[in-house]
């Protein structure tokens, strides 16, 4: 499949359902709000992401995706110590309420450390945790898979402050019309902690790896790995960013000027040679 920043093929299984949907006077289903984040490390003078390929049984099972899930209600929670943009300065760039601005970047935080390890916190607004491999940490990162504690609580347990700061906010896309499950997700870029590193501990994964972007489209290319549309086309502008040079960091300088707010929807446009085809709008 090929595919870039202003659309791709629609496969015919898909649009059998968006005509379906459409000849039926389908309802929309109304999206769930999730949050994703796409952990780069430094490889050499390129980088890598980190993927996980979700367990056949799940939604969208078998295919490579980055760590994160949907927005919790314990991700609202207002007693919560917070460093970096305010969640009214987080609002202005996601383009929702200074509450629903908190529960996304929470949600992206909690979700990388339940599905990655890594925990992007830290004992005062300029330093980040060490090594949270241990026993202990893993217990803690069980009971907050489970639901059985909430992300602001589990901070305020261990007094480490979240650094908002460290998530840099990049996209936004809205799942189509057509679809029964459908997400508000939130992407954002975040570079992996000093002394941290990501761990095969997801229940909801059953492989994991760091793979350079280059190298993760060339595979889905070639039919190696499957990875929907907004996977492919995030990996293509982050390895865009980079393409001159810089690395990490000049991802990191491009997510300032990315628009978080307005959302992209694929949608499904016929040519005049009746050829289906999905438009990002």
């Amino acid at each position: 499949m090929t595919i870039d920043g202003t659309g791709f093929p629609a496969p015919p299984a898909l649009v059998e359902h968006a005509r379906r949907f459409h000849a039926e006077g389908g309802t929309p289903a109304t999206p769930r709000v999730a949050a994703t984040v796409l952990l780069l490390r430094p490889a050499g003078t390129d980088f890598e992401v980190y993927v996980i390929r979700r367990v056949a049984a799940m939604t969208f099972g078998g295919v490579y995706a980055f760590p994160g899930g949907g927005v919790d209600p314990s991700d609202s929670e207002a007693h919560l110590d917070w460093a970096g943009p305010d969640p009214a300065a987080w609002a202005g760039r996601l383009g929702v309420t200074p509450d629903a601005a908190q529960a996304v970047v929470c949600a992206a935080a909690r979700e990388v450390f339940e599905e990655a390890g890594v925990l992007l916190a830290g004992p005062d607004p300029d330093t980040v945790v060490g090594d949270v491999s241990g026993d202990d940490w893993e217990a803690a990162r069980q009971d907050l898979e489970a639901r059985r504690r909430g992300f602001a609580g589990l901070l305020a347990e261990r007094q480490l402050t979240l650094r908002s700061d460290l998530l840099l906010p990049w996209s936004r896309w809205i799942t189509p019309e057509f679809e029964p499950r459908r997400f508000d997700t939130y992407f954002f870029v975040a570079l992996l902690p000093r002394g941290q590193r990501t761990r095969d501990v997801s229940g909801e994964a059953d492989h994991t790896m760091w793979v350079r972007p280059a190298d993760a489209l060339a595979r889905a290319r070639a039919g190696e790995l499957t990875m929907l549309p907004p996977t492919l086309v995030t990996l293509s502008e982050v390895a865009a960013a980079a393409a001159a040079g810089g690395g990490v960091a000049a991802v990191a300088r491009a997510s300032a000027d990315r628009d978080a707010a307005t959302p992209v929807t694929p949608r499904l446009h016929v040519a005049e040679d009746g050829t289906p085809h999905f438009t990002l709008t």
